[in-house]
């Protein structure tokens, strides 16, 4: 249900923005991107899990909150982002 380890460190070669970089917002989004559409998937199949659920919503909103600040940061680092994961359709 995971993201795995090494799917982790595909998605902080792609997203980071120097060598070693995986703090940054562009890398904590994506990352989190990818854990909203597993517990997505499995939240389909367990309706019923409210612990999953409560998890996802934590996730979404902290998804929500980088968004915001990288938005108001740089906005066109924020429209690449966008882009590339496919939000906001």
């Amino acid at each position: 249900m995971a993201v795995t380890q090494a799917e982790k460190n595909e998605l902080i070669k792609k997203y980071a923005r120097h060598e070693g970089d995986t703090g940054s917002a562009e890398v904590q989004i994506a990352i989190l991107t990818a854990d909203i559409n597993e517990i997505n998937i499995h939240m389909k199949n367990h309706r019923k899990d409210y612990h999953s659920q409560r998890g996802l919503m934590k996730k979404i909103g902290h998804r929500r909150n980088l968004l915001a600040y990288l938005r108001n940061k740089d906005v066109t680092r924020y429209r690449d982002l966008i882009k590339s994961l496919g939000l906001r359709r």
